[in-house]
């Protein structure tokens, strides 16, 4: 794991336990060609260092596929769903940057417009190929407004915002937001605590939640850890992973104390342990000290 991973789950853990609530540990292993027992296996041992403790699981949703499985075919039931015979290249034509944020594609929804025939077609077409359609949900011209713990009141409008989203891969695996929705309401999940990356898909987990009659959790979204460079911090470069924070630490304890004090968790950059932190930490205050910050420069 790397710093932000920490934040993020002292965070999440300072939240619950101030709250008298129960920590949820998940296992989100949906890529199985990127996911192997022992990075699992590894993030708990480290959480244990660190004193961040679970109080259920851990929940694989490896292991969870007939949930989902049940869940889609509820939203296929509703009229909800359709599939996307587009290619990566069809899409990156078809899809209208997002207002403000290029790096952001919203579905034109090509594939929704297709008659019954067109689909056939198409789906003989992949077939011949050896490949598959994805399925996407359709979303209504309507908004989604909630209001972020951290980040204030969010809104987004679906078709301009959002668009129609996968929720079945073509490789037949369920995707994430589907998975997150139906594990977070079978696990009774009432607060998600998380980074502001998750901030823009969480108007589509809402809709979700309200299609398939769940209830929806409350959110907190803090801010994002951050290189130097104005990066976010990505397992992949390595960034201030915590093999090297304990190098340059010394404990579990200096780590936790930096990680927290970087993150406006407390006042003075000295070791601490989970339990410490909580005896002093003010939900409140927190939420008054991050109000409305997306990213903070993480100096390892």
């Amino acid at each position: 794991m790397h710093a932000g991973n920490i934040y993020s789950a002292l965070c999440a853990w300072l939240v619950s336990k101030s709250q008298g609530g129960r920590i949820v540990l998940r296992i989100e292993d949906l890529d199985r060609a990127r996911s192997r027992a022992s990075y699992a296996n590894q993030a708990m041992r480290d959480f244990e260092m660190l004193g961040l403790t679970w109080d259920s699981g851990p929940v694989y949703q490896s292991e969870r596929e007939e949930a989902y499985r049940e869940s889609f075919a509820r939203l296929e039931q509703l009229g909800l769903t359709y599939p996307c015979f587009c290619t990566r290249a069809d899409l990156n034509a078809q899809s209208a940057p997002h207002e403000g944020d290029a790096s952001r594609r919203v579905y034109g929804g090509a594939c929704r417009r297709l008659t019954a025939a067109q689909r056939a077609t198409k789906a003989r077409e992949r077939a011949r190929e050896g490949r598959a359609a994805a399925v996407r949900v359709a979303v209504p011209d309507e908004r989604v407004a909630f209001c972020d713990l951290i980040q204030g009141g969010v809104e987004q409008r679906l078709p301009s915002d959002c668009g129609d989203f996968v929720v079945r891969r073509a490789d037949g695996g369920f995707a994430y937001q589907l998975a997150v929705v139906v594990d977070d309401a079978a696990a009774g999940v009432t607060s998600v605590v998380r980074g502001c990356d998750l901030l823009e898909v969480t108007p589509q987990q809402i809709y979700l939640h309200e299609a398939l009659g769940l209830r929806t959790p409350d959110y907190a979204h803090i801010p994002l850890l951050c290189a130097p460079d104005g990066r976010r911090l990505a397992k992949r470069d390595r960034d201030a992973e915590l093999g090297t924070l304990m190098a340059r630490c010394g404990s579990p304890e200096a780590v936790l104390g930096h990680i927290a004090y970087i993150g406006r968790l407390c006042e003075e950059d000295v070791p601490v342990t989970a339990d410490e932190l909580l005896a002093a930490f003010s939900l409140e205050g927190f939420c008054e000290r991050v109000a409305g910050v997306r990213s903070i420069t993480f100096d390892a």
